[in-house]
């Protein structure tokens, strides 16, 4: 009974040290994953042009401290090769889009439109 036991526990040993084969991630590779996210996310901010605090506030579920360290390592890989910040093309999430600017035509047409009557007059 002790042998059908120790061969019980040595296969279910064997099959629990399988885990990375059935896609179950350990816990190490998803803490890199999230430290490498988290770099990227604070690289692009600052190749963006956006403080650190701006970065924070986009995106929450980053870690921060992974951030920060993005940040800083863009920051000085810029400063050392003399790279221009980025102007981000689209707003923050949660921002309406800017209005396209208005050419000649469209105001001419806007100052030919009748002014609306107040109710009442």
């Amino acid at each position: 009974m002790s042998s059908r036991l120790s061969i019980l526990v040595l296969s279910v040993a064997a099959l629990l040290s399988g885990c990375d084969m059935l896609g179950i991630e350990s816990a190490t590779a998803t803490a890199g994953k999230r430290e490498a996210d988290g770099k990227a996310v604070g690289g692009a901010c600052r190749h963006a042009g956006r403080a650190i605090e701006d970065c924070y506030a986009l995106n929450k579920r980053a870690d921060r401290a992974a951030v920060f360290a993005g940040w800083r390592e863009m920051n000085d890989y810029m400063s050392e090769n003399k790279i221009a910040e980025v102007a981000p093309t689209l707003p923050p999430p949660g921002l309406p889009a800017p209005k396209p600017a208005e050419t000649d035509d469209e105001e001419a047409s806007a100052d030919e439109k009748p002014a609306k009557k107040a109710k009442g007059t």
